[in-house]
């Protein structure tokens, strides 16, 4: 039952930036269109469950929260494990990101009704530092983009909320500009919310 994962994590949003879910008050939890749909990325560098080796494995998450808040839940979701994975593998980070092996994404899990059937997916990462583009085949695109000031300064999230409960120390202000389209999913979308960091899980 042992596993651990850490590498980056790459999230983006419909709301507009900043997603008021990052700091996890209720009383600011209000989508900004009533509804909320996210696609995030994890591009795994190191990690390992039940002997099983999960470094080198990215999963996207596609989620759709019906509103008019998150923890209001009814979200209908699906995982995409690039397809260099093998079985074992999809089966240990399906088990993972559905919340069945504690840690992290447990505690997500209540707020989701249902739970499409996993995809094989061909999955392409571009990284240009301040750009990442995250394309998964017959679903979508997440670009993510670092935000800076006039002089080049990025902005930094740090403390609770998403930060602490999605393992991270430091969230960077990441703009995004990512089109999602599962036809399984309650909508198309598009994101303008994001951001992103390194992040650790073990339990």
């Amino acid at each position: 039952m042992a596993w651990r994962l850490s590498g980056q994590i790459i999230e983006s949003c419909s709301c507009n930036m900043f997603c008021p879910c990052w700091y996890m008050v209720p009383e600011l939890m209000t989508m900004d269109q009533g509804w909320c749909d996210s696609a995030v990325a994890w591009r795994i560098q190191d990690g390992n469950a039940d002997g099983v080796n999960l470094g080198g494995r990215t999963v996207v998450l596609g989620i759709d929260f019906p509103g008019p808040t998150m923890f209001d839940g009814g979200a209908t979701a699906r995982l995409y494990v690039d397809d260099q994975a093998d079985e074992e593998q999809r089966l240990e980070l399906e088990s993972i990101y559905q919340g069945k092996k504690g840690g992290t994404m447990e505690a997500l899990a209540p707020l989701i009704s249902h739970w499409l059937p996993t995809q094989s997916a061909s999955i392409s990462v571009a990284d240009e530092g301040d750009r990442i583009g995250v394309s998964v085949s017959n679903a979508g695109q997440i670009e993510s983009n670092l935000l800076k000031d006039s002089e080049g300064h990025g902005f930094e999230l740090r403390g609770g909320g998403f930060v602490a409960g999605f393992g991270m120390d430091v969230a960077q202000m990441a703009p995004s500009a990512s089109r999602w389209s599962d036809p399984d999913l309650p909508r198309s979308f598009e994101t303008k919310s994001g951001a992103r960091g390194n992040f650790t899980w073990s339990v």
